[in-house]
């Protein structure tokens, strides 16, 4: 029989729901634990969940139901659209879960979720993965009460999460990281998106207003030629650019003369201006430059919700964070589906789909089709 303790513990029983590339990832960092025993990978597709069952060495099951009495944990890394029936139903047979984000499609199921987590005393963690990353680790202790923040998020079309558009797929991690950064609530919402592919948003710009005062402008583009992912944060104590993909911050710590608005720079002769062009960045707007070594975030999540169950306290990003920030998320999301553009469209879809020229081949069920409404719900 296999041991199933370490150093006088025993191992937590876990499985993997979801054989694609993230839930890949996630199997095979949970397979390589000595502390974890994972008990089954599940998949609705046959080819997929047994080939990350071999890899692993584990069992394939087609049904998350399958794992009833048989794990303590899971991951899921399902599709947006079931996120709310396996955790609803994990949660309710006494499983702990790690649900990708977002937690759910709808906020509604957001708040079923944990409420049921919270009923049951289970953890229910969010994957919010940048919450992880060092250089946003390392920036949060020098720009608390932050006055303004921008984010821009961007990459190439992954073909992957196709089932939500890029504000719930890339631009939520800002969202939830904005929520981190002002411990406010949202006072008023504006944003308008682009869908370039599909019927959902593709591109999206929104600026979020909090109860604080503070703004934040968030980007993002799931269409874009090259990726970037980076967070300028404007704060009382200074300025903050973090590089998420670099893993690189840029500090500046203004000096007390600039803080306390002692400094006076009006009516400078020429030859001061050349002078005090060095000595303002040097002595009176340092910079400070952190490069943080590659590091397993994926692996550092999974460490916190092990160590969440094992020890009954919350996870870096429990769900009631992943809820509210599915919460601004549907705000920007009714925002996008009721912009008005030029010649009357609304919505995501800004251009009317052009009339099809039909082409001997094309079958009659092709040029029947309804073409899509200009407006669209959101989401």
């Amino acid at each position: 029989m296999e041991d199933l303790s370490v150093a006088g513990e025993s191992k937590l029983r876990m499985a993997v729901i979801g054989a694609g590339r993230l839930g890949s990832f996630h199997a095979q960092k949970l397979a390589a634990r000595q502390d974890v025993q994972l008990v089954a990978v599940v998949d609705p597709v046959p080819a997929q969940r047994n080939r990350l069952a071999g890899l692993c060495r584990t069992q394939a099951l087609a049904h998350h139901r399958q794992l009833f009495g048989q794990v303590d944990a899971a991951v899921v890394a399902a599709p947006t659209c079931c996120h709310y029936q396996i955790g609803r139903d994990l949660l309710q047979a006494g499983i702990h879960c790690l649900m990708e984000k977002p937690l759910a499609a709808r906020l509604e199921e957001a708040d079923e979720l944990v409420e049921l987590a919270r009923h049951h005393g289970l953890v229910l963690q969010v994957g919010h993965i940048e919450r992880f990353n060092p250089a946003f680790e390392a920036a949060l202790p020098f720009v608390r009460n932050p006055k303004y923040i921008e984010a821009v998020r961007a990459g190439p079309y992954s073909f992957r999460s196709t089932d939500i558009g890029v504000v719930l797929d890339l631009m939520i991690h800002d969202i939830e990281l904005a929520l981190t950064l002002t411990h406010a609530s949202v006072r008023r919402v504006e944003a308008l998106g682009l869908s370039v592919l599909g019927g959902h948003e593709d591109v999206a710009n929104a600026r979020i207003e909090f109860t604080n005062g503070c703004i934040a402008t968030l980007s993002a583009c799931r269409v874009a030629y090259e990726a970037v992912r980076y967070m300028h944060i404007w704060a009382p104590g200074g300025f903050a650019r973090i590089d998420f993909a670099n893993r690189m911050v840029r500090l500046v710590r203004p000096s007390q003369q600039i803080l306390q608005r002692r400094l006076r720079l009006e009516n400078l002769c020429p030859e001061e201006i050349e002078a005090w062009k060095l000595r303002l960045v040097q002595e009176h707007l340092p910079c400070q430059c952190l490069q943080f070594d590659t590091v397993d975030a994926l692996a550092l999540e999974l460490e916190d919700f092990i160590t969440s169950i094992r020890l009954g306290r919350s996870p870096r990003v429990t769900g009631q964070q992943g809820r509210d920030a599915l919460a601004v998320a549907e705000m920007i999301l009714e925002k996008i589906s009721t912009h008005v553009w030029e010649e009357g469209l609304v919505g995501p879809l800004a251009t009317p789909a052009p009339t099809p020229v039909p082409m001997p081949h094309w079958p009659e069920t092709l040029l029947s089709a309804e073409t899509p409404p200009l407006r669209k719900a959101a989401g």
